[in-house]
């Protein structure tokens, strides 16, 4: 078979197959440091949407509840079964007397009390967002729905939009791991690493979570990767600015959980507005 090759995209094109006249695309024009800032606004907009909807806040809470769920149940399992679990890893102390044998497996259950505890702040986060994958694109959708509806929207067949996604996701992570690899590796070289490194890894990592963020509402129009990238392409500020903010948010620890349903809200919000279709509620 031969390789399908992606054709450059042209914006207006885009625009015009989806029904969208892009000479009312909305953006500012305050030029670009006033564009980043309103994209910066896009996600306040979209925590605002979040927060002021109850049903959107039930949505945004279930993953989490899902995974404290089977986190609590696998830590309970631990403690049940610590002792054995001390006893499997200190074979050694099979012999000693037993003063010295509990001391140690006493130890060693803490230690794997803690092991399991750390693992398990280090997983929840990722877990939490793979479970909620669902529960957000249904934000996404109840945001648009709230802004007028989907505008060009088309029927995609579940597993065929779940292997596009898939597909597309780990396109985006292979260049992150091209450009994120050399980044890291400036990150040594002195002041450079520690002013402007952080600095452009921001903006890289941004970008990346822009175009991840807005894939839901690109699919429901039957767009995918090259599509969206050509379109954010066109207000680059604007999507710096949205995709920024929500890195910084990612930064804070459990921030990823707490801010992704909002981040979702206001990354519909981008999407419409790279579209050139009405973010304004009513």
């Amino acid at each position: 078979m031969t390789p399908a090759i992606h054709q450059p995209v042209d914006v207006a094109e885009v625009a015009t197959l989806s029904g969208v006249d892009v000479t009312n695309i909305a953006r500012p024009v305050t030029g670009a440091v006033g564009r980043f800032l309103s994209g910066v606004g896009l996600l306040l907009r979209g925590i605002g949407l979040y927060v002021r909807s109850p049903g959107l806040m039930l949505l945004g809470v279930v993953p989490a509840l899902i995974s404290g769920a089977l986190f609590v149940t696998a830590f309970a399992t631990l403690v049940y079964f610590v002792d054995d679990l001390a006893a499997l890893v200190t074979p050694f102390a099979d012999d000693w007397s037993a003063t010295w044998r509990s001391l140690v497996r006493v130890v060693a259950g803490l230690a794997l009390l803690g092991l399991g505890g750390l693992l398990g702040v280090l997983t929840f986060t990722a877990v939490t967002l793979i479970i909620g994958d669902p529960f957000y694109e249904k934000i996404s959708e109840r945001v648009e729905d709230r802004l007028g509806g989907t505008p060009g929207a088309v029927e995609v067949p579940f597993w065929a939009s779940l292997r596009r996604s898939l597909v597309d996701s780990l396109r985006l992570v292979a260049v992150s791991v091209l450009i994120g690899v050399p980044l890291f590796a400036a990150g040594f070289i002195p002041v450079v690493g520690q002013t402007v490194v952080p600095v452009i890894g921001a903006a890289v990592g941004g970008w990346f979570l822009a175009l991840e963020l807005v894939g839901a509402p690109f699919y429901r129009r039957g767009m995918g990767l090259p599509e969206r990238r050509s379109l954010l392409r066109a207000d680059r500020p604007t999507a710096l600015g949205f995709g920024v903010a929500v890195f910084v948010c990612f930064l804070i620890p459990l921030g990823a959980v707490l801010v992704m349903p909002a981040a979702v809200a206001g990354a519909t919000l981008l999407a419409r507005r790279s579209l050139g279709q009405s973010i304004e509620e009513g």
